[in-house]
Parts: structure tokens; C-alpha cells; sequence
């Protein structure tokens, strides 16, 4: 084998982590998530805000077994509590979602605005996905991003 080649088998043995057929899936029976809602971003030099509609996605993602939400509460960028979305719990089935919006003119969360979503399961599921998508138009001008939400806490049953 000649040096270069060598040099290359080397350099993607250790550049790359390795990948096994065993990759650990990540297994719970509830979590509290933090998942970041930007009801405006600043444009321009000025600093002009840009208002966005928003929205919160919890996606099921186990394919055998349901969740449950318990909780979406909304909170400001003072962290005061605006709305509690889920008043009783909803059961996800196996791969279904549910959704939350926000409107664009809605600016009562402020710039630092985020959920704090609380999902269980009977036993260990797959880990739920959940993220917020913003989205915002003007002038001909469009934004659109997301944010995946944060674990902060493990639930126990």
C-alpha cells in the first residue's frame, strides 16, 4: 500500500465516528421539553421587527405504542405563564402528530417566548420530536426556520 493511500485509510478510520449496527435509540416514558418560540425577529439596521406565525409540532415517533401530552404551556420572555394549550391530556397514537399555532399578529410572548411541553408513556417509547416552525412574509421578503425543542427533565411515571 503506498503512503497516500495509507495516509487516506487513516484519515477516514479517525476523522469519522464510527457506525455500528446496534446505534443506540434514545428509549423514555415522558419528558418535560423546552422548545424556543420566536415571535419576531429584527430586521435592518434599525432593528425592525419582523413578526412571525408560529408553531409547536409533537410528533410521535414510537411505532408500536401511543403518548400522551400532557401539557403545552406557553410562556412569555419574562417567563410569566400566558396559556396552558392542552387543558386534559391528549393520546398520541403510534406516528401521529398534533400541532399549536400562534398567530403573526400575536406578539404577547415577545422575542424570547417558548413552550414547556410534558408528554408520558405507560413504559419506554421512542422519544417524542418536538419542535417549533416559524415562518413570517413581507414586501416579498420570507423567513422560515425551526427550532428542535431541549430535554430539561425525564418524567417518572
Amino acid at each position: 500500500m503506498s503512503k497516500l493511500t495509507t495516509l487516506i485509510v487513516f484519515i477516514l478510520l479517525f476523522a469519522f465516528p464510527a457506525f455500528s449496527a446496534e446505534e443506540k435509540i434514545d428509549l423514555s416514558s415522558g419528558q418535560t421539553i423546552y422548545v424556543a418560540i420566536y415571535s419576531h425577529v429584527f430586521t435592518g439596521p434599525k432593528e425592525i421587527p419582523f413578526n412571525l406565525s408560529a408553531m409547536l409540532s409533537i410528533r410521535n415517533t414510537d411505532l408500536n405504542n401511543p403518548i400522551t401530552i400532557f401539557s403545552a404551556e406557553y410562556f412569555d420572555d419574562d417567563g410569566k405563564s400566558l396559556k396552558e394549550y392542552v387543558p386534559k391530556p391528549i393520546s398520541l397514537a403510534p406516528l401521529a402528530s398534533h400541532h399549536f399555532s400562534i398567530k403573526e399578529n400575536d406578539e404577547t410572548g415577545g422575542f424570547g417566548a417558548n413552550f414547556i411541553v410534558k408528554w408520558r408513556a405507560t413504559h419506554n417509547v421512542n422519544s417524542a420530536i418536538i419542535e417549533s416552525v416559524m415562518i413570517g412574509a413581507r414586501s416579498g421578503q420570507g423567513i422560515s426556520f425551526v427550532c428542535q425543542g431541549k430535554v430539561i427533565a425525564e418524567n417518572k411515571k
